[in-house]
């Protein structure tokens, strides 16, 4: 018969009580497995090997546990204060461990599994090596030089809610095979760095605090690896995170969802990294790094700086005021970032250098002291969905034998161009936005340059530059537009050669083309509409080929060739100008089927049928016309479009069914328009006026009807320039990723210039409940500011249900500013309906008996008023049911009559229940 387990035995050390051992060296000697020692407060100076498995608990002076009451201090022989062999299983409870000297271990742990409750190290570092386990909690270990911990361990080691503080050197080693985490922990002060992981070893620190380290806050070398999880790093002399080597990650697509500490290389997940003396990271051998959803901020030195044979990858990080480029990379170096947000660099945003490879997508790069983005040597750039915004220099400035490949990109506020292209550098550019740069596009390479489907605007200086390029057709220009630019639109320099197709150029403050002397490029398909000056300038001893363009409303003649130009001009259309070629005696152009319509000088026939008289034709480099001759000619040409009268655009709107309260609102802003207009007309200060206004009512109650004719209004009392109307949604305004949603609304918004920007149903843009990451957000930011910066130029009309846009508009302070008028739709009575109806009716040929009109006003009254409802749309749908009907009636008719195919009758009114509404 077995005998009972015996409870495990309490020994005493200097307790004083009865039995109580002097020393903890005898309590061990005496205890058997699984027995616990207590020891009496006080300091207890002697060196304990622990063989077995014992509990070493400290006690308070009233006998009860009290963590740090009781103190093992070595003896000052060079030997540790505690060791823990092979074999040993402890648990330290509240015990306190100081070493004979700050250099040397205190704790020695050379296998084992040890579990520290509390307490710590007062003196000396912990060592832990061979096969020892150590699982600590609630600790503070402290003054200790060279190394704070030291571990080189094949089994587990993890310190929670611990505290590692002052250490003369570097906080934490971990070596070998060590696998460490630190959870809740911090580690302080150190005058090395805070933690390093060197040869295979690999580090977890999951929601801890690196402060105050001498260099850097994370050493990684060798095949270290570490993962970061909600930490901070702050305040380190050095560099943040350093990492010499590491082990290898794993490639995008084979990653986890989660981050996980057996992935291998450095990962930071939802970090914090800020005021480093140096970098926020930095790489270099052959380390790999992972950086998501982090913030870098107040760097010494760069955000990210990657080189040698780096993998750097970034997703969802901000990196925010470095007094370096926030992300520098060289060597050969590989990085990608996506997502990510860097602002307020000292430097530039990313400069990449040797033969590094960046890609960049779906980011933001603003207010940098240089320019935002940089490639020189032999690197190669891509770049989609970035928005680069407000920088003195070049937006994106591309030197030496850079590659740059940018697609769907804003940039905006460039100080120099907006992309700058010099060297042998090679770029291209699909769906790139710039706008209010000192020059928009530059480029002078002996590498190429192409543009596909781009959109410049609003730049200084010249909307496009092109210098010389290697060859012919190495300069490209494909699609896309140049719009307001503060000189010409495109300038072609001596010894240039590009081609340029399907290109519209608007409102250029000079010319719109402009060729230098030497310069042979080829246009096509390329329209040039309201230049201030020349629509097409060849400067002397220039050329180039010219076909299928045209050119509308030049301020001056429309082509002007200067002495010795010999370019080709092919299908070119003039119109509305008063020249169409003027030229120096010596010009040699060769002109073939060019046109010119509603010209006052023109040299090209008129195109064939088309309307009105000609006017007196010139020799090539005569006399211009006599005043007298212009005098004559100064009818107005019988194919120009009249301006519309504005007594009959509110005629038009009185006319309109219903909607009684909207005609009297927009008859008032009429007249608060006009004294506006006298008023400044007799130098007067002018009242606030905002021509913005919020649509409120159901679907079907005519207010894309109603501004539509308010455009027109403003633009014939001479508010706005055009005063037509594009009309926008949700979906026209709002991208799909980081970086989508600012061009997508700014490229709308463009297209509204000069009339009217209705955006309906937009109180879908307003903030969700419980906020998100919805760009809806950023499409009302940048319309808000849109309408700032054009506030003359387009009126915006939002719409939608009346409580839905109460809401929108309050959900945003510069909408609220903005829109401080509404106009309420209200919905129609039956007898409005009944009117549509026969409006419809009379617009398709057909007419309404009276007892037609009586059956639709019963018809009416009994449909439901509910969210189905569709006002001036359910009118219209009935309307269609009744042609089908009747034509379902007729057609039992075996010879109907004309009145028959006309006639609608009471039979061809559905029942309400039939309606679709």
């Amino acid at each position: 018969m077995t005998p009972p387990a015996q409870p495990p035995a309490v020994h005493q050390v200097g307790t004083g009580a009865p039995g109580a051992h002097p020393t903890l060296a005898a309590a061990l000697l005496a205890a058997a497995d699984g027995d616990e020692i207590r020891i009496a407060p006080g300091v207890h100076r002697e060196a304990v090997r622990v063989e077995g498995s014992v509990t070493l608990r400290a006690l308070g002076e009233d006998g009860r546990e009290q963590p740090g009451s009781a103190v093992l201090a070595a003896p000052g022989d060079g030997r540790p204060a505690l060791e823990v062999v092979a074999g040993a299983r402890v648990v330290l409870d509240g015990l306190v461990v100081e070493g004979g000297a700050a250099d040397r271990p205190a704790v020695v742990l050379s296998g084992g599994r040890t579990h520290w409750l509390g307490g710590g190290i007062g003196t000396g570092r912990l060592e832990a090596h061979g096969d020892a386990e150590l699982a600590m909690s609630g600790a503070v270990l402290s003054g200790a030089a060279l190394a704070g911990v030291l571990l080189r361990t094949s089994g587990p080691v993890t310190l929670t809610d611990c505290r590692l503080r002052g250490t003369e050197g570097t906080g934490l080693v971990a070596g070998g095979g060590t696998r460490v985490e630190l959870l809740r922990t911090d580690v302080r002060d150190s005058t090395g760095s805070a933690v390093r992981v060197r040869e295979n070893a690999r580090v977890t620190l999951t929601d801890s605090l690196i402060d105050g380290a001498g260099r850097s806050g994370l050493l990684v070398e060798d095949q270290g690896s570490a993962l970061l999880a909600d930490c901070r790093i702050r305040e380190c002399a050095g560099d943040a995170v350093r990492v010499l080597g590491s082990s290898p990650s794993p490639a995008p697509d084979e990653e986890a969802a989660e981050p996980r500490a057996a992935d291998g290389g450095v990962r930071l997940h939802g970090c914090e990294v800020s005021g480093s003396g140096a970098d926020a990271v930095r790489v270099s051998g052959r380390g790999h790094v992972a950086l998501t959803s982090c913030a870098l901020r107040d760097s010494g030195g760069s955000g990210v700086n990657a080189g040698d044979e780096t993998r750097v990858r970034i997703t969802g990080t901000r990196i925010t005021r470095t007094a370096a480029a926030a992300v520098a990379v060289q060597g050969s170096a590989e990085l990608t970032a996506r997502d990510t947000v860097i602002r307020a660099s000292a430097s530039n945003g990313l400069i990449a250098t040797g033969n590094s490879v960046v890609r960049f997508d779906d980011s933001a790069v603003d207010e940098c002291a240089f320019s935002p983005v940089h490639a020189g040597d032999g690197a190669d750039v891509r770049l989609r969905g970035l928005r680069i915004a407000r920088t003195p220099e070049h937006g994106a400035h591309l030197v030496a034998d850079a590659r740059a490949v940018v697609h769907d990109t804003w940039i905006t506020d460039c100080g120099m161009s907006g992309v700058d292209v010099v060297g042998t550098a090679r770029a291209e550019l699909r769906g790139v936005s710039v706008h209010r740069a000192h020059n928009g596009v530059t480029a002078a390479t002996g590498g190429t340059t192409r543009l596909y489907d781009c959109e410049i605007a609003d730049s200084e200086r010249a909307a496009v530059v092109l210098g010389p390029g290697p060859a012919p057709g190495d300069q490209e220009i494909s699609g896309g537009r140049l719009v307001r630019a503060g000189t010409a639109g495109l300038v072609v320099g001596s010894g240039a050669t590009p081609k340029v197709t399907d290109l519209e150029i608007r409102d250029a403050a000079g010319s719109g083309v402009v060729v230098a002397g030497g310069a042979e490029p080829v246009l096509t398909g390329v329209r040039v509409v309201r230049p201030a000056k020349n629509g097409l300038i060849v400067d002397a001893a220039g050329g180039g080929t010219y076909e299928e363009c045209e050119i509308s409303a030049p301020g001056f003649p429309a082509v002007h060739l200067g002495e010795s130009a010999a370019p080709v001009l092919r299908r070119i259309r003039v119109q509305d100008a008063t020249e169409d070629l003027s030229a120096a005696p010596d010009a040699r152009p060769v002109v073939e089927d060019c046109v010119s319509l509603r010209v006052d000088v023109p040299q090209w026939p008129a195109p064939s049928g088309a309307p009105g008289k000609r006017k007196p034709q010139r020799a090539l480099g005569g006399p211009a016309p006599t005043d007298a001759t212009a005098a004559e000619n100064d009818g107005a040409h019988p194919d120009e479009v009249p301006e519309e009268s504005l007594d009959d655009l509110l005629g038009e709107l009185h006319q309109l069914i219903g909607l009684a309260r909207v005609k009297a609102d927009v008859a008032s802003l009429v007249k608060l328009m006009r004294m506006v207009q006298r008023r400044e007309a007799a130098g007067l200060a002018a009242p606030p006026l905002s021509r913005h206004l919020v649509f409120a009512g159901n679907p079907g109650t005519g207010k894309t009807t109603v501004a539509r004719l308010y455009g027109r209004i403003l633009a014939a009392v001479g508010l706005l320039e055009r005063g037509h109307l594009i009309e926008a949604d949700r979906s026209s305004l709002v991208g799909e990723y980081v970086g989508h949603t600012g061009p997508k609304t700014q490229r709308v918004f463009q297209e509204a210039m000069g009339g009217v920007l209705f955006i309906d149903e937009a109180y879908s843009l307003a903030p969700a409940a419980g906020g998100g990451n919805d760009f809806a957000q950023e499409a009302v930011a940048t319309l808000v500011k849109l309408m700032e910066d054009h506030r003359d130029a387009v009126v915006v009309i939002v719409a939608g249900y009346p409580g839905e846009m109460e809401h929108f508009i309050d959900s945003n302070p510069g909408l609220a500013s903005r829109f401080n008028r509404t106009l309420l739709f209200e919905d129609y009575d039956d007898a409005e309906l009944v009117r549509i109806v026969e409006r419809h009716a009379a617009s398709h040929e057909y007419e309404l008996t009276e007892d037609a009109r009586a059956a639709l006003d019963v018809h009416f009254a009994g449909v439901p008023r509910d969210s189905r409802f569709g006002n001036g749309r359910t009118a219209r749908q009935t309307f269609q049911a009744m042609t089908e009907r009747q034509a379902y009636r007729v057609a039992e008719i075996d010879a109907p009559s004309e009145a028959d195919l006309v006639t609608l009758t009471d039979l061809d009114v559905p029942e309400p229940s039939a309606q679709v509404v």
